[in-house]
């Protein structure tokens, strides 16, 4: 279960950085399709965060892509190398990132400190000058710039790729 103070921890943790934000409040939403109808107002790219793990289980993965983006599994696992690539339970997406389904969210990285999950963002995101995720729970949306988004993503310490996805 996510704790009910998930996201004051990511505002503290993007504040320490001196990382501005918008943040943008909604109802709970689980799905990207369900989201779209609250981002109207939300600027920049409106991502979608997959988290899967390899066949044998003992390798996570943080997959970022523009919200729209469809991700092609068979492709992305020869990308990584991989056997074969699959969702991550919700048990194992609240032990190695303490989130819940439909909360999903680069942010999470931060409950991550032995650095289990490896990240792999969509190159053309690049592009974007802001993106927008969940502060670990779903009835909210933050916008950084892209060059703040690496920033965290350097505080955090995982192994990041960008890959053409």
């Amino acid at each position: 279960m996510t704790p009910p103070d998930a996201e004051a921890k990511v505002l503290r943790a993007l504040e320490d950085l001196g990382i501005a934000y918008v943040r943008h409040e909604h109802p709970p939403v689980f799905t990207v399709e369900e989201a779209e109808r609250h981002w109207r107002n939300v600027p920049g790219a409106h991502c979608k965060n997959l988290f899967l793990r390899n066949n044998k289980g003992n390798r996570h993965y943080l997959v970022i892509v523009e919200a729209s983006k469809r991700v092609d599994l068979k492709d992305l696992t020869r990308k990584l190398k991989e056997d074969r690539l699959s969702f991550g339970s919700p048990q194992r997406l609240g032990r190695y990132l303490g989130i819940e389904p439909g909360s999903v969210s680069p942010f999470a990285l931060i409950n991550d400190p032995n650095k289990e999950v490896r990240v792999v963002v969509d190159r053309g995101l690049k592009s974007s000058g802001h993106v927008s995720f969940h502060p670990n729970v779903n009835t909210a949306t933050l916008s950084i710039s892209f060059p703040d988004f690496e920033k965290f993503l350097a505080s955090c310490g995982h192994k990041t790729e960008f890959l053409e996805i």
